[in-house]
């Protein structure tokens, strides 16, 4: 088979898991999040008559954006885990697995078709969330983000997503059941997402860095290499970067794209690595 038809059936394999994930009645928890965080989030920060966003001094929606980048982090992720959790050891369990692993394909082919069935089924609502965030915060201060700016916030929010998926569907593979399926894929999340500052505060201490200042040049500095070794923080990284002023990072722009390119490189290779020496 050439090169073209095996891509063609990846892509269709792709999406036809992508259709199992968005018929699960997970799909429904995971728009009630996104809903919530990306449109509530566009809404309530592009509001001139808040008193938080009078603090946070937004001037474009641009700026908008980077902030919802946080709802976005936290929604979009967590549908990650929520869809991918037990996206192998279910299969596994069910045999599911040992069907799939029987039929005429390589398993590389395989891997990347539940891979990007992942992927695609997270990201699809996300950007429909984000593009009806741009149109509320349009709303809220008569003002668009450009073309560009619009396009430059979705290409990192696609690869963290991308490095969730990753990352859960290896979590999914190593688990023998279902429980340590859950345990490993819940709790990478909670250390990116909700543990990684305090990580990063124990090592700058460790350093010799201050950390009674959070908001100082050097402590920032740190904390920009630390993020390097999180999504998360190399998706701020990436969006920071299309900030002005002070605003972006210290870091030069060539170190973030590479950590951006070693995440999308490092997981995927071994999940497809662990996926081709997966017993069912």
């Amino acid at each position: 088979m050439n090169r073209l038809a095996r891509e063609k059936r990846v892509l269709s394999l792709s999406w036809f898991e992508a259709r199992q994930h968005f018929r699960s009645p997970r799909m429904l928890a995971l728009i009630a999040l996104l809903t919530l965080f990306i449109g509530g989030g566009s809404w309530g920060l592009s509001d001139p008559n808040s008193t938080v966003t009078a603090q946070l001094q937004m001037d474009t929606p641009y700026e908008v954006l980077f902030l919802v980048s946080l709802f976005v982090l936290f929604s979009s992720t967590l549908g990650v885990v929520l869809l991918g959790f037990d996206g192998i050891s279910r299969k596994r369990l069910t045999g599911e697995l040992a069907i799939e692993l029987a039929q005429p394909i390589d398993r590389t082919d395989l891997a990347r078709s539940q891979l990007q069935g992942l992927w695609l089924a997270v990201f699809t609502p996300t950007a429909l969330a984000c593009a009806i965030g741009i149109v509320l915060i349009y709303a809220q201060m008569n003002a668009w983000p450009t073309f560009g700016e619009f396009v430059y916030f979705m290409i990192p929010t696609a690869l963290v997503i991308y490095w969730y998926a990753c990352i859960q569907l290896l979590a999914s593979s190593i688990a023998k059941d279902l429980g340590s399926s859950v345990t490993l894929g819940v709790g990478v999340w909670m250390l990116f997402t909700l543990i990684w500052l305090l990580v990063t505060a124990v090592i700058a201490s460790l350093m010799g860095v201050d950390v009674t200042n959070l908001e100082s040049i050097e402590y920032n500095r740190f904390s920009e290499i630390v993020d390097l070794f999180s999504p998360n923080g190399v998706y701020q990284l990436l969006l920071e970067n299309k900030l002005t002023g002070e605003d972006r990072p210290t870091m030069g722009t060539a170190y973030i794209w590479t950590a951006a390119a070693l995440w999308s490189l490092i997981p995927s290779t071994l999940f497809l690595a662990r996926f081709k020496r997966l017993k069912p």
